[in-house]
């Protein structure tokens, strides 16, 4: 039996894992041990010494040893800690994100290395690969709030009964709302809400794929959901119910002549959900796309903004 202490506030509670196997309770164990109380800069550059090492296990190259497990959980509990990221946000609002394959891979060959255990944490039972996230002091999870071992929450994270899967991060002051879900290796931005009921899917495979992405200061409205890959830029507004998918049609029909993306949200754009006709040989039919119907304002207060947006657009939130 292994004992793993989970801290909620405002009291401490221990979550107990039984049915490890023994070598891989000595593996998960040492390996977390050689790296918990370490602490460094942000880094997921391609000069990481774990990377080639886990691209040439993933690959088949190499085995996954007693060496390359080690290095696989060491990554893993990095995602956990916040100090490598699966995609890199650009230094320009315009420029592209940077994914690490590296890292996703990483999860991936997390999944073979755990076993299926039955996990008790004094109120209910779970069996499952991958335990619930520790060491949550400087965030809030109501319950019954689940973050995911590997996920990172940065600091003023509030976390109520939704979930946040492994390799997702999710920036200060954001809010997951009540069953918001965030799926895999997502990346959430600081100071986003995500309202009941959103869905932002997760990426895993192939690991050179973009994940979910929502930047900085946006609002996605109640049971929107955001999958494939999908870039919502800073500070965009989505209406309640928008559905994104990377071959979703996003038409801006701010200007004369309509404006048309796919996967991506412009930042500050205000977003509601549409249809558009199309022929098929039975009929005409009116398929589903996203509206870009506005522009929050950049120069003023954001929540101002936001309220402003709301109101002038009347955007259901």
């Amino acid at each position: 039996m292994v004992m793993l202490d989970t801290f909620s506030q405002p009291s401490q509670r221990t979550l107990r894992i039984f049915s490890m196997t023994d070598s891989s309770k000595s593996k998960t164990s040492t390996a977390h041990a050689s790296r918990s109380d370490q602490s460094g800069p942000l880094t997921s550059s391609p000069d990481d010494s774990r990377r080639i090492m886990i691209e040439e296990v993933f690959s088949g190259v190499r085995d996954l040893d007693d060496e390359t497990t080690a290095q696989v959980l060491s990554v893993i509990e990095d995602l956990d800690k916040g100090r490598v990221r699966v995609a890199t946000p650009p230094d320009e609002e315009d420029g592209a994100w940077i994914v690490h394959p590296w890292v996703k891979q990483s999860v991936l060959l997390y999944f073979r290395i755990t076993q299926n255990q039955l996990m008790d944490d004094g109120v209910c039972t779970y069996l499952d690969k991958i335990p619930p996230k520790r060491d949550l002091t400087q965030v809030r999870v109501v319950p019954p709030g689940v973050a995911r071992y590997g996920s990172h929450l940065e600091p003023g994270v509030i976390l109520m009964p939704g979930y946040v899967n492994i390799g997702a991060r999710v920036g200060s002051g954001s809010m997951v709302d009540t069953w918001a879900t965030v799926g895999s290796c997502a990346q959430i931005g600081r100071n986003v809400h995500l309202s009941g009921g959103v869905g932002i899917g997760g990426v895993l495979e192939p690991p050179s794929a973009q994940p979910v992405i929502i930047e900085d200061g946006a609002f996605i409205g109640s049971r929107c959901v955001v999958v494939e890959g999908v870039r919502v830029g800073a500070g965009a507004v989505l209406g309640a119910n928008v559905v994104l998918t990377a071959s979703t049609p996003i038409i801006d029909v701010t200007g004369t002549e309509e404006r048309r993306y796919r996967g991506y949200v412009p930042p500050r754009s205000i977003v509601i959900p549409g249809v558009r006709p199309k022929e098929f040989p039975a009929g005409t039919y009116h398929l589903p796309c996203a509206l870009i119907i506005g522009q929050r304002n950049a120069q003023t207060d954001l929540k101002t903004s936001l309220n402003d947006a709301l109101r002038d657009f009347e955007v259901a939130v």
